[in-house]
């Protein structure tokens, strides 16, 4: 029985963003601004990956990411877990053995040769599948999953990350048309409030990315980067 079950979301938020930024996964550079593939500059990068690294904060993580599930979606709701290709396959893991079900994962294109499979693992018609990612920005690629398991027979309503961005109104837009309830434990709000709460930069910085997540692209066109992103 897992026995996080009730805490409070705010708790877990703030407990996960202390987590996130005691291991070096999240960075702040205002003066020096991160560069996207898509041609966007941000200010903030993380790297949740790194949470795998750290057995008993990865092992909190997904009593977090357990409890939010139950408690936000139910106890039975679920056939099996789904973890995207490449970062969500650990979590999957992870959280299926915490729920006591099984898993399996979802490639991001049929691997072209073989069964030309592109979820491994065992699914049946009509599995209702929970899916897991790291992180989600504005829930392309977690689409790209669903997609394909509700292609392959699956039944998907809802999906998770451990970290959602929380910045682009677009995202809630898209996961209301796909009809997926996404579920999350932490963002970049979550993150900025303990940099401040613990002063781990100056004040001009953490001004520079609350500026930021209040207005992404413009940001990003202030500084050399993007205005408009495809999402």
């Amino acid at each position: 029985m897992i026995q996080t079950t009730f805490i409070d979301r705010n708790v877990m938020a703030e407990l996960m963003a202390k987590m996130l930024w005691e291991i070096g996964a999240v960075h702040f550079s205002a003066d020096k601004p991160y560069k996207f593939s898509s041609g966007m500059m941000s200010p903030v990068y993380i790297d949740c990956r790194k949470l795998i690294s750290y057995p008993r904060i990865r092992s909190a993580v997904m009593d977090f990411a357990a409890a939010t599930i139950m408690r936000d979606a139910g106890f039975e709701k679920f056939d099996c877990i789904a973890g995207g290709e490449t970062a969500g396959i650990p979590f999957a893991a992870f959280l299926s053995e915490r729920l006591g079900l099984p898993m399996i994962y979802c490639r991001k294109k049929p691997k072209g040769h073989g069964r030309n499979a592109q979820i491994e693992g065992h699914m049946p018609e009509g599995a209702r599948v929970l899916v897991i990612e790291d992180l989600t920005t504005a829930g392309g690629s977690m689409f790209t999953f669903i997609d394909a398991i509700r292609a392959a027979g699956g039944i998907v309503d809802h999906g998770i990350a451990l970290f959602y961005y929380g910045i682009y109104p677009e995202a809630e837009q898209r996961f209301a048309n796909g009809n997926v309830q996404l579920h999350h434990i932490s963002t970049w709000r979550n993150v900025l409030a303990v940099a401040r709460e613990q002063k781990l930069f100056d004040d001009k910085t953490l001004s520079e990315v609350e500026s930021f997540l209040d207005a992404p692209l413009e940001w990003s066109a202030r500084n050399g980067g993007v205005s408009e992103l495809s999402l």
